[in-house]
């Protein structure tokens, strides 16, 4: 059996944090996010690596993980959907101009912010700053050169989207937008739906609390 058996393809901003939630509930395993990364951060070399062309065992780097969501893993979904045949693949989306706001105002403006204030003073926390330029160079190389753009990074978006459902079949996708809870993940996992209430975490707001985004530093 494959370890993974749910793969996410929805970019971050997608309600990629709540069906990590939702997943380690389903599965009682954890649910590989790019939170993980803090966590695990000898896996941020590894996700450089990958982004130049020299791709992990995904077997090692997922060990103990039974689902992926949001980027890293997002961006080499292609690679992913091929390694493991039999896992459900979650596309998660949200309207465009709706997905442009919450990602130019949560991590599009921290990787802005974060490039910019290094160019003044030295990072004060070595993991954040591995991190964050890790996630840099993925927008880069794997989503929009321009990601700061609305026009840009909107077409990426767009573009990203139909590339899954031209490539997946319909009977392996699920495409889920953030209300739709539940069902259409249980019925393709062939698991009950849980009475307990859908998690719904990470909204703008509570991303740049966390992140200390003050509202005037918008990209």
């Amino acid at each position: 059996m494959s370890p993974l058996r749910v793969v996410g393809v929805g970019l971050g901003r997608t309600g990629t944090h709540s069906l990590k939630l939702a997943l380690e509930r389903l599965l009682g395993a954890p649910c590989y996010h790019m939170l993980e990364t803090f966590d695990h951060p000898e896996h941020i070399k590894v996700w450089k690596a990958a982004i130049d062309g020299d791709l992990p065992n995904w077997n090692e780097l997922f060990a103990g993980y039974q689902a992926t969501f949001d980027w890293p893993a997002a961006a080499f979904w292609t690679d992913l959907i091929d390694a493991y045949p039999d896992a459900v693949v979650v596309l998660s989306v949200r309207p465009t101009a709706e997905w442009w706001r919450s990602a130019s105002r949560t991590i599009f403006a921290l990787i802005q912010n974060f490039e910019l204030s290094i160019q003044e003073e030295p990072p004060r926390h070595p993991v954040v700053a591995a991190q964050r330029q890790m996630s840099g160079a993925l927008l880069r190389a794997r989503f929009s050169q321009d990601f700061g753009d609305e026009r840009a990074a909107c077409e990426a978006y767009e573009r990203h989207n139909e590339a899954v459902r031209l490539r997946v079949p319909a009977g392996r996708l699920v495409e889920w937008t953030p209300g739709d809870g539940w069902e259409s993940i249980c019925a393709a996992l062939g698991l009950p739906v849980p009475e307990d209430a859908f998690p719904h975490t990470n909204t703008t707001d509570e991303f740049r609390v966390v992140t200390r985004l003050s509202p005037s530093r918008r990209a």
